[in-house]
């Protein structure tokens, strides 16, 4: 048997189109050979190369970090001053404003719906004089910084569809992340550690049982080099990251030598993205081994920084923690950082558990964005602060018990705020109406603040797109426009 025939049997699909000579082999091999010095570019190369034109125009911001509050954190209670709300303590909130808006299935049956005030007052903060909950002292301490959107709307209501939503672009799973877009679009600085990282932690009562799906930093069809690699608070910070016992760092590095070459040559004949990935993740890994052990190394810090994240910064795994660690990716070139925290899903615990929450997450949130202030590096990092969407003014439960009632979710209007990467600080942006149930003016759905986001790291949202199955997919789907209005 003829072995050159013999080969081309065991050809797939993929391999074909590979092979052809305007394929993707040539240009992930051009990329390659840059990186190792073989190939002259016009500029110096970013360790991940990112799309050619990107970003389409001056970027206003190089990176991002997402501090993401899983549960959906209770706009009535936090951010929407609504002083009326008191005089209609108890009251039934209309027919005429709850039609406007879906229900969760745990009150859309419900038989009355008393409108419950916020549960601790408010006060202004900063120069802006913006109206926040005194729950939130040191958010209102960078009042300054912040653009509150309190006409947040989404299509979703629950849980995972809305997360999905926000960080994907749709309600489905399986679409590229937020992050896996803009590492795709605009590539990374940093060889030492990947482009796109994750951190989780949960509130400390540990009373918030929602999970974080790996899809929510996936790459979706994009390459899997583009998905985002979880930091683990416990154990081994990234998973299969050591050497096994008796294997020497030079035997190592011998080892991934002779198996890039391999790979090279499979790449250079089937031209396989994946492939690609494999070459590229092998060495990430290997660097990975010296710039992580240094990155989770928080003892060199000084005393000040680490009082101003707050005690629970000792504790690995903890938010504060990880905001603190979150600093030091995004110093180190990482392109975007993703701190998911759950414990916000208060349905019948408000009372008691919305101000632990507030106490877990409010300092080193704003020690983050005052960090990064001080080092110069907020006016080009965008900090985005929120959830998959709000609650309900009315009571979910038995008001009489202290431990039997809160609110149900609620995605036809709520907060986010953001600071940095060129967004207008000091600002309150859209109107809630009078029960903060409903956009009364300026809505910004999930999709437009998507676009915005892009458009500040100089990316067209609707130009930055990837073919799969016969259409040119992106992050906005077939939606989104740009927020005028958040950019200062």
């Amino acid at each position: 048997m003829n072995p050159l025939f013999e080969h081309d049997l065991h050809v797939s699909r993929r391999e074909l189109f590979g092979k052809s000579a305007t394929g993707i082999g040539v240009a992930a091999m051009a990329s390659l050979l840059e990186q190792d010095g073989l190939a002259a570019p016009k500029d110096k190369p970013l360790a991940i190369p990112g799309l050619p034109g990107l970003p389409h125009f001056a970027p206003k911001a190089k990176r991002v970090v997402v501090l993401w509050q899983g549960g959906a954190p209770s706009h009535v209670d936090l951010f929407q001053y609504q002083p009326g709300l008191e005089k209609l303590r108890m009251q039934q909130v209309p027919e005429s404003i709850r039609s406007k808006g879906r229900l969760s299935t745990m009150t859309s049956g419900q038989k009355t719906y008393p409108v419950l005030p916020p549960i601790k007052p408010f006060k202004q903060y900063g120069k802006s004089g913006t109206w926040l909950s005194e729950m939130l002292p040191y958010t209102g301490a960078i009042a300054d910084d912040l653009c509150l959107i309190n006409s947040m709307y989404t299509d979703a209501v629950n849980h995972a569809p809305g997360v999905t939503l926000f960080l994907t672009g749709s309600q489905i799973p399986g679409r590229p992340s937020m992050g896996a877009w803009a590492t795709y679009g605009l590539g990374c600085a940093t060889a030492e550690l990947p482009a796109f990282c994750v951190m989780t932690s949960m509130d400390t009562g540990k009373t918030c049982g929602q999970l974080f799906y790996d899809y929510y930093w996936g790459s979706g069809f994009l390459p899997s080099r583009y998905q985002g690699v979880r930091f683990r608070g416990e154990g081994d910070p990234v998973l299969y990251l050591a050497d096994p016992p008796g294997l020497s760092r030079a035997l190592r590095r011998g080892q991934l030598d002779d198996i890039a070459e391999l790979n090279h040559k499979r790449l250079a004949d089937y031209g396989d993205p994946e492939i690609e990935t494999r070459i590229t993740q092998y060495e990430m890994a290997y660097k990975m081994q010296t710039s992580v052990p240094d990155l989770l190394d928080i003892s060199k810090e000084p005393k000040s920084i680490l009082e101003m994240y707050g005690p629970d910064v000792q504790r690995k795994g903890s938010f504060a923690r990880n905001c603190l660690l979150a600093r030091r990716l995004l110093e180190r070139g990482v392109r975007f950082v993703q701190l998911m925290h759950a414990g916000w899903d208060q349905h019948g615990n408000l009372d008691t558990q919305l101000a632990l929450q507030c106490k877990d997450t409010d300092q080193p949130s704003a020690a983050l964005v005052t960090d990064l202030k001080q080092r110069g590096l907020l006016d080009d990092t965008i900090v985005l602060w929120g959830g998959e969407f709000g609650r309900t003014t009315f009571v979910q439960g038995d008001i009489t018990k202290p431990n039997g009632h809160g609110r149900d979710h609620l995605g036809s209007c709520y907060s986010m705020w953001v600071a940095g990467g060129g967004f207008k600080g000091g600002t309150v942006y859209g109107k809630p109406d009078d029960y903060c149930y409903n956009v009364a003016a300026d809505g910004v759905h999930v999709y437009d603040l998507q676009a915005t986001i892009l458009h500040q790291l100089g990316i067209d949202h609707t130009r930055l797109t990837y073919r799969y199955q016969g259409r040119d997919f992106r992050l906005t789907d077939v939606h989104g426009n740009l927020v005028p209005g958040l950019i200062a």
